[in-house]
Parts: C-alpha cells; sequence; structure tokens
C-alpha cells in the first residue's frame, strides 16, 4: 500500500511542476475540450505515473523531452501499458509548444479510431 500512497504523493507534485509542452497541452484538453473527451492528468497506472489519461478509451498521452529518445525505460513502460490494454502516444515536448494543432489532431484521431475499434464499426474511406 505504502507504493501507492507515494504514486499519489507524486503524481499531485508532477501535477504542480509540469512542464511548460505539459501545461500547454493541458490548456487545449482539459474539460472535455477535445471532441468530449475526459482526461486526467498525471494519473498513476501500475508502478507508472502517466501524463495525461482518457480512461473511457484507454489513451495515454505522454509529453517527453530529449532524454526520452531511444529510452529502454520508455520502451519496458509501453510494454506493461498496452498490456493492461491501453494505446500510448508519445509527443515531443518541441512538437507540443510549436505545432499544438497538429498535436491535437494526432490524438483526435487516435481517440476516433480507438473508439471505432471497439464499436466494431470500420470506416472503408479510412
Amino acid at each position: 500500500m505504502r507504493g501507492a500512497i507515494r504514486r499519489t504523493i507524486r503524481s499531485r507534485k508532477l501535477r504542480v511542476d509540469q512542464t511548460d509542452a505539459e501545461t500547454t497541452l493541458w490548456n487545449r484538453i482539459r474539460n472535455r475540450q477535445l471532441s468530449g473527451y475526459k482526461f486526467v492528468r498525471q494519473e498513476p497506472i501500475g508502478p507508472y505515473i502517466c501524463d495525461f489519461v482518457c480512461r473511457a478509451e484507454l489513451v495515454i498521452i505522454e509529453v517527453d523531452g530529449g532524454q526520452h529518445a531511444e529510452s529502454a525505460r520508455d520502451q519496458a513502460r509501453d510494454r506493461y501499458l498496452c498490456a493492461q490494454g491501453y494505446r500510448v502516444m508519445r509527443f515531443w515536448n518541441n512538437d507540443v509548444l510549436s505545432n499544438v494543432e497538429g498535436v491535437l489532431a494526432v490524438i483526435e484521431e487516435g481517440l476516433r479510431q480507438v473508439a471505432e475499434s471497439k464499436s466494431g464499426r470500420h470506416d472503408p474511406m479510412v
């Protein structure tokens, strides 16, 4: 139980200490602004704390800096989260800060694909 308490305390601290890129994205996806999808931030899932999570569609959005390039830890983390049924979408800080509209379009398309696959609908034009 202590691990869960530590993760909760850490996730609260991460909400306060967001990066500029995380703040920029959060301000655009909070309060169901992105096609009505609800997101939470700094959500503990298993041993990890994820930047943003859409619980309804099991989509995780990670906003990463350069230290995450080719990271074996991130690959292990993604494998774990995918095994739990989540889809992980990763974006670079620079992309969020310089092209937030493009990032939002990619996220929205990913959410649409997940929702369609859950409902069993397939659009032949896609």
